[in-house]
């Protein structure tokens, strides 16, 4: 007489003899046979919730022949809609989020605007538009913002200037140490996480209009013009800004360059 063993349990048909056993693959030998109410708690664990995935054995690698037993009619419509829904979902809730930060974008537009050529000027600019142009026009300005926050011109300007800056001595009266041989050639500093970079441009970039429009009421304030002046102020800051960050890029590959390490300094022996 042949003992049945449970690959998932080892228990034996001799332990006991009420379970119902199944042989629910191509497996022989000590893996052919295995209890009823073990495999279903394995398949459990396998599909995760998910009564629909497939499970295979895990040795010979033969799909398990799982069957249901007969929904009725108010059921199955149930468990249609709900399958209908689960996989519907996803692509609302990508469609609310797309929506979401589509008119978000619109609105920032309409609001910088008229924070530019002035708040009359502005609706006025508006009503006369196309709502067609308007509604594809606005969201493109806070997405030129952020692309044009993504141009590093500073660094490009940095790498010229080191390059060509001996034959230029009036930069070094002007940027103190650029023309400046140095004793070694420090390596590039890592840039920072992705999370951070991302974060500093989005912040950047939107809060650029607000900053240029005080700046140019600051500096330019004989200038009648809104846009004008709030273009000027913006050609200002954007210089401004980029001056004192290629002078502290410079300070601080400067600061590297000189890096120096001392020596161990010796203990007196006791």
């Amino acid at each position: 007489c042949v003992i049945e063993s449970c690959w998932v349990c080892f228990a034996t048909d001799e332990d006991d003899r009420t379970a119902e056993w199944v042989r629910p693959c191509r497996c022989r030998g000590s893996t052919k046979w295995v209890h009823q109410s073990c495999l279903q708690r394995w398949v459990d664990e396998k599909q995760r919730g998910n009564s629909t995935a497939r499970v295979a054995c895990p040795q010979c690698n033969a799909e398990y022949l799982i069957v249901f037993p007969k929904l009725g009619p108010v059921v199955y419509v149930l468990d249609l809609a709900d399958r209908l829904i689960s996989k519907a979902c996803p692509f609302a809730a990508a469609g609310i989020m797309v929506g979401s930060i589509y008119w978000t974008a619109v609105t920032y537009g309409a609001v910088t605007v008229m924070q530019v050529v002035g708040h009359k000027e502005g609706l006025d600019v508006m009503e006369r538009a196309d709502p067609l142009f308007l509604l594809i026009g606005l969201p493109t300005i806070p997405v030129m913002l952020i692309l044009g926050k993504m141009i590093r011109w500073e660094d490009y300007v940095l790498r010229l200037w080191r390059k060509y800056s001996n034959k230029l001595q009036i930069l070094n009266s002007i940027f103190p140490g650029i023309g400046c041989p140095v004793p070694r050639i420090p390596a590039e500093a890592s840039p920072p996480a992705d999370h951070v970079s991302a974060t500093r441009i989005l912040c950047g970039a939107l809060v650029f209009p607000t900053i240029a429009t005080i700046v140019g009421k600051l500096m330019f304030s004989s200038v009648n013009s809104n846009l004008q002046r709030t273009i000027l102020g913006g050609i200002a800051f954007v210089a401004i800004k980029g001056a004192f960050k290629v002078y502290f890029k410079q300070q601080q590959y400067l600061r590297q360059a000189h890096r120096k390490i001392l020596n161990f300094p010796e203990m007196d022996e006791a």
